[in-house]
């Protein structure tokens, strides 16, 4: 099968990440971008060869050579399009967070699915293979049972009123701050390794910035399992950070940064470092993944219900 994409939204991970993952991926095929500038919207086209552009996404998802959209525009999008694409018989692979809320999520789920098209949210970390190395490790026992869990993920990010980005800081279009933005991942992460969270507290503060949403957020979750974790995530702090801290009865697993792969396995026997490192574009397993679930007509990996279950504790963090 081959699939035949447009992307709505031209902004920065499209161009390092989504376009290059979609013109590298076997039997796919990018069609058209849409941007709501004309001007930006054709160099972008140009840039990467693509045969068409358009500056209205209404435009773009009713192109009958367009199976499948790629959908990556601010989060108070998100519904609206999908919801349209889906009705013009498109698949969708959007952005993270789903929506704004999981009762727009719902709305997205439900048109995908009256309209029998396919719906995936693109949560990357879910194909790191540090990731899924972590889940063999904590399956074999050599760490015991698992009983804690820490995560940060810290970045400095401050825009003034009318930068090209300045949305992520109102309320009304990214529906939070760092937690809604980059935190989503790592609950993404949580959930993949350590299965359902249970309960759900969270602490909001504006540390450095008076701005709409929160600069940092620190979440204790409880697992159906009984793990409980911490994840702290900030825009206040000039250190960035990716970390992942597993402790268990018998060892633990040190990761100071997820995005490199590197992990640091601790027990009574021994500690040992292994690498799993990520390939050069961590888009490209999210839109090969998507590919090989059209063709195979299965759900994406990180499907529509998945995404929902994401939103869910983000509407528990956020008290909506």
């Amino acid at each position: 099968m081959k699939v035949n994409w447009t992307l709505i939204g031209c902004g920065d991970i499209a161009r390092r990440r989504v376009v290059p993952a979609i013109q590298n991926g076997q039997d796919s095929s990018l069609i058209s971008v849409c941007r709501a500038d004309s001007e930006k919207a054709e160099s972008f086209a140009r840039e990467f060869g693509v045969q068409k552009w358009n500056e209205q996404w209404k435009n773009s998802v009713k192109d009958t050579e367009i199976n499948s959209v790629y959908i990556a525009t601010p989060v108070y999008l998100h519904a609206e399009q999908t919801i349209a694409a889906a009705q013009a018989g498109k698949n969708v692979l959007c952005e993270k967070p789903m929506a704004l809320n999981s009762a727009d999520c719902t709305k997205m789920i439900d048109a995908c699915k009256a309209n029998n098209v396919k719906l995936g949210i693109a949560y990357y970390r879910h194909f790191y293979p540090a990731v899924n190395r972590i889940k063999k490790i904590i399956s074999s026992g050599e760490i015991g049972e698992v009983v804690t869990v820490q995560a940060e993920n810290f970045e400095n990010f401050n825009l003034p009123p009318g930068a090209p980005r300045y949305w992520f800081l109102r309320k009304e279009l990214s529906g939070g701050g760092p937690m809604m933005d980059m935190g989503c991942h790592r609950i993404e992460v949580f959930t993949n390794i350590f299965g359902p969270i249970a309960s759900t507290e969270a602490y909001h503060n504006n540390a450095a910035f008076l701005r709409e949403v929160e600069d940092i957020t620190t979440a204790h979750f409880t697992f159906k399992s009984g793990v409980t974790a911490v994840l702290i995530s900030a825009h206040a702090i000039r250190e960035p950070r990716d970390t992942l801290r597993i402790f268990g009865s018998k060892g633990s697993i040190h990761v100071p940064n997820l995005n490199a792969g590197t992990l640091e396995i601790f027990t009574d026997k021994r500690s040992r470092v292994e690498k799993y490192p990520n390939p050069e574009n961590t888009h490209q397993p999210l839109i090969d993944d998507f590919v090989q679930a059209l063709e195979q007509n299965r759900n994406p990996a990180v499907d529509g219900e998945a995404g929902k279950s994401i939103n869910i504790i983000l509407d528990d963090i956020y008290g909506r």
